[in-house]
C-alpha cells in the first residue's frame, strides 16, 4: 500500500510539473497562476502547495529536474550538477567524440529549448528565481573545465574561458535554430559546431 501511495505522489508531482510547463509555454510564466496549474493537473491549490511552496519553487524544480533528466546530469558536490559524458568527451578531445556528443545534444533541443526560454523569461519578473539559467550554464561550463583539467590540455587559466565560449555558442544556436535563416542545413550547422568545438576544446591530432 505504501508503494502505491508513493507512486501516486510521484505521479501527482509529475502532473503538476508537466501541466506548468505546458501553461508557461502557452500563457507565459507571469500570467500563469497556481490555480491554473492545479486545475490543469486535475488537482487543487492545497495539493499544489503540498508539493511546492510557491510557483517559484515549482519553476526551480521544473528547470532542475526536467533539464537534468533530459541531459542526463547528476547531482554534484563540486558544482551543482554534472554530466559525466560531457566531461569524458572533453577529456578525450577527439573530433569524433565531440561530434557524437553534439549530435546527441541536438536531438534534445526540442525538449531543452522551451525550458530555457521559460527560465529566461521567468527570472526577469521573479527575483526568487535568481540566475536560474546562468547557474545551469555555469555548471555545464565547469564540466568542460573538468574535462580539460583531466586531459591537462591548454593553460589552466584559459580552460574555463574556453568552456564559456563553447557553451555560449551552443546555447545561442540551440535557442535560435528553429527560427533563424542561416542558409544552412542541420547537418551543415552540426558540422560547423563540431569544427568550432574541436578548435576550442579538442586535442591536437
Amino acid at each position: 500500500m505504501s508503494n502505491l501511495r508513493a507512486a501516486q505522489k510521484q505521479l501527482t508531482r509529475k502532473l503538476l510539473l508537466t501541466s506548468a510547463l505546458d501553461l508557461f509555454q502557452v500563457k507565459g510564466y507571469a500570467t500563469t497562476t497556481v490555480d491554473d496549474i492545479a486545475n490543469t493537473a486535475g488537482t487543487t491549490r492545497p495539493t499544489f502547495y503540498a508539493y511546492f511552496p510557491s510557483k517559484s519553487d515549482l519553476m526551480k524544480a521544473l528547470f532542475d529536474e526536467q533539464l537534468n533528466e533530459v541531459l542526463q546530469r547528476n547531482r554534484s558536490t563540486e558544482h551543482g550538477s554534472t554530466a559525466p559524458d560531457l566531461v569524458a568527451v572533453v577529456a578525450k578531445g577527439t573530433r569524433e567524440a565531440i561530434g557524437d556528443w553534439l549530435r546527441d545534444a541536438v536531438t534534445h533541443w526540442p525538449d531543452i529549448r522551451p525550458i530555457i526560454r521559460i527560465g529566461r523569461d521567468a527570472v526577469v519578473i521573479d527575483p526568487a528565481l535568481g540566475d536560474l539559467v546562468e547557474q545551469w550554464l555555469t555548471e555545464a561550463i565547469s564540466d568542460i573545465e573538468d574535462g580539460l583539467d583531466q586531459a591537462g590540455r591548454f593553460d589552466p587559466s584559459v580552460r574555463y574561458f574556453r568552456g564559456t565560449l563553447a557553451m555560449a555558442e551552443l546555447d545561442f544556436v540551440a535557442q535560435r535554430w528553429d527560427g533563424a535563416d542561416w542558409k544552412l542545413t542541420q547537418e551543415q550547422m552540426i558540422s560547423e559546431l563540431i569544427d568550432s568545438w574541436t578548435r576550442l576544446l579538442g586535442a591536437a591530432e
